[in-house]
C-alpha cells in the first residue's frame, strides 16, 4: 500500500495537464459561432450586441486581455475568441465549483465531488456572491497601510454576521448572539515554549505539500501553501502535537499519504476553470490615490491565477509552478490545486496571540486548542496590544475608512474616504474588531507574507485563516495577547 500510495503521490503531484480544449474544427463551429470575437460579461453571458462606447475604453487587464472599462476602472466585458468561450457549467456538475444552491456551504455531496475543497466564494457579500470575483494583481499597488506611515486605526463600523443560509445579506444592525460576560474564560496555555526549527532534508516540494495539505486538515494552519518547508510549517507542527498528543514525524510520508487517504484523499486534485472563472468581473488596476479608490465598486482581484491561488490556500507562484505553460484564462483548462479540505468547525471560547510565536491558538470552553493559524503581530514602532481583550463585533467583506486626521495623510487627500471591500483591501475580507480601539484581528492582501513581516498592531491572518476563525467566534470571545 505504501508504494502504491507513493507511487500514486509521484504521479499525481508531478504531472501537469494541459488544457482541455475542444479540436479547431470543432470550436469554430461550437454553438455556430465562427472563430470571431465576442464580448463576454463579468457574469458569464455574450453581448448580443456591440456596447455603446459613451464613457467606456479599452484597456489590458493582468493577463493582456483586451477589456472595456468605464471611468471607474470597472470591467464591463471581456473580449474572447468564441472558439474558446464555454459556457457555464450546470450546478449540479462535479467539475463545477460554483454552485450554491445551500447559499453558505457545501453541501457533503458537494464537497465529496469537489475533491473536499470550497470555493471561498460562498463568504463573499453582494457583489462578491456572484459566479465570479472582482480579481486584481498583487503586483499593482492595493489598498493597504503604507509601510513608512506612522498612523492610527480607525475602527470599522459594525456589520452583521452573514446568515449561513443565505447568499447575501444587507446590513441591519448589530444582532450577534454575545457571550454571556459572567462566564470564566478557560485557562490555557500562557506562553508556549520556542521550539526548534524543524527541516526536511532530502524530501520532494510533492512530499513538503503533502505535509501542508496534512496539517491544514487538521486545523493547524501552515499559511499559505507553496511546497517549502519554513517557520510557519514548523509552527504547525507543533502546535499539532499540542492539539492530538501525537508526535508527528514530517519525514515518514508514508505515513502522512495514508492519513491524506482517509481525511479526503491525495493533496493534489484537478480543477476545471470555468467561464465565470475566466471572465471575472475583473478590476482592470489599482489606482495609488485613495480618492480614486474611493470610486473603485471594489478592491477585487486582477488576474485568475490570484483569485485561484487564494481560493485553494496557494501561493500564487506555486499555483503557477505546478500548471507550467497554462493559460488560466481559458474555460475548460484542468489545472493542479492542493486539496486542503473542509474548513474547522467549532466554537471558540478564547483565543491566544503568541507574539513571539507569530501565532494564533484558538481554544474551546474546555480550554482544548482547536486550531492554530500563523500571524503577523505588531512591531516595534506599532506594537500590539498586551494583557486581555475581547471580540466586540465581526465583519465580513469589509470596507475601509480614510480619515487622514486619525489615520495618516496620503497624497493630498484631506477629507474622509470610504475605500471599498475586496479581498486586496487593507483589512481583506475580515475584520473583527477588538475591545481596545481600533485593533482587530483580520485578513491581508499578500497571504505569502503572514508570519514573515510585521503589521501595524493588528493581527493579521490569511484571508481563508481569519475566515475560519471569524466563522467560530462571538462577541465576548476573550483575546489575550502573550510576548
Amino acid at each position: 500500500m505504501n508504494r502504491f500510495l507513493k507511487f500514486s503521490l509521484a504521479a499525481a503531484l508531478a504531472a501537469t495537464v494541459s488544457a482541455l480544449a475542444l479540436t479547431d474544427a470543432q470550436a469554430q463551429t461550437y454553438g455556430g459561432r465562427n472563430n470571431d470575437i465576442v464580448f463576454v460579461t463579468p457574469d458569464g453571458r455574450i453581448l448580443d450586441q456591440y456596447p455603446d462606447q459613451n464613457g467606456l475604453t479599452y484597456a489590458r487587464d493582468g493577463r493582456g486581455r483586451r477589456v472595456l472599462v468605464d471611468r471607474y476602472g470597472n470591467v464591463i466585458a471581456t473580449a474572447m475568441r468564441a472558439s474558446t468561450y464555454y459556457p457555464q457549467a450546470p450546478a449540479s456538475d462535479p467539475n463545477n465549483n460554483d454552485g450554491y444552491a445551500e447559499g453558505g456551504r457545501y453541501g457533503d455531496t458537494q464537497l465529496s465531488n469537489n475533491g473536499g475543497y470550497r470555493d471561498y466564494r460562498q463568504y463573499r457579500t453582494d457583489s462578491y456572491n456572484d459566479d465570479g470575483y472582482g480579481q486584481q494583481d498583487r503586483s499593482l499597488v492595493t489598498g493597504g497601510i503604507p509601510n513608512d506611515s506612522e498612523i492610527q486605526r480607525q475602527p470599522l463600523d459594525s456589520q452583521p454576521l452573514p446568515n449561513a443560509n443565505a447568499e447575501s445579506q444587507q446590513p441591519t444592525g448589530n444582532d450577534y448572539a454575545s457571550i454571556d460576560p459572567q462566564q470564566a474564560s478557560p485557562d490555557v496555555p500562557r506562553k508556549q515554549p520556542a521550539e526548534p526549527v524543524i527541516t526536511l532534508k532530502g524530501k520532494s516540494k510533492m512530499e513538503i505539500t503533502a505535509l501542508q495539505v496534512f496539517l491544514a486538515r487538521q486545523g493547524v494552519s501552515p499559511g499559505a501553501i507553496d511546497g517549502h518547508m519554513g517557520g510557519n510549517v514548523t509552527k504547525a507542527i507543533y502546535a499539532y502535537q499540542q492539539m492530538t498528543g501525537q508526535t508527528l514525524d514530517p519525514k515518514d510520508t508514508d505515513s502522512i499519504l495514508e492519513q491524506l487517504r482517509l481525511s479526503g484523499g491525495m493533496p493534489i486534485v484537478n480543477y476545471t476553470i470555468t467561464s465565470a472563472d475566466a471572465a471575472g468581473p475583473y478590476v482592470a488596476s489599482i489606482p495609488e490615490d485613495y480618492a480614486e479608490k474611493s470610486q473603485m465598486p471594489s478592491l477585487g482581484y486582477t488576474s485568475t491565477t490570484e483569485m485561484l491561488a487564494e481560493r485553494f490556500h496557494m501561493d500564487e507562484g506555486y499555483l503557477k509552478e505546478l500548471n507550467p505553460g497554462v493559460d488560466f484564462t481559458v474555460p475548460g483548462t484542468t489545472i493542479k490545486v492542493v486539496n486542503t479540505g473542509k474548513p474547522k468547525t467549532g466554537t471558540v471560547a478564547k483565543i491566544l496571540a503568541d507574539k513571539g510565536r507569530k501565532q494564533v491558538f484558538a481554544y474551546d470552553a474546555n480550554g482544548t486548542l482547536i486550531a492554530a493559524y500563523p500571524a503577523s503581530i505588531g512591531s516595534a514602532d506599532t506594537p500590539s496590544p498586551s494583557g486581555t481583550v475581547t471580540v466586540e463585533r465581526v465583519a465580513f467583506n469589509p470596507g475601509y475608512t480614510y480619515n487622514p486626521k486619525i489615520n495618516f495623510q496620503q497624497a493630498g487627500n484631506d477629507k474622509v474616504l470610504n475605500i471599498p471591500p475586496g479581498p486586496n483591501g487593507p483589512v481583506g475580507t475580515v475584520w473583527m474588531a477588538l475591545s481596545k480601539p481600533t485593533y482587530g484581528i483580520h485578513g491581508t492582501p499578500d497571504p505569502s507574507r503572514i508570519g514573515k513581516t510585521q503589521s501595524h498592531g493588528c493581527v493579521r491572518l490569511t484571508n481563508w485563516d481569519a475566515t475560519e476563525l471569524a466563522k467560530m467566534v462571538k462577541p465576548g470571545v476573550v483575546v489575550e495577547f502573550v510576548d
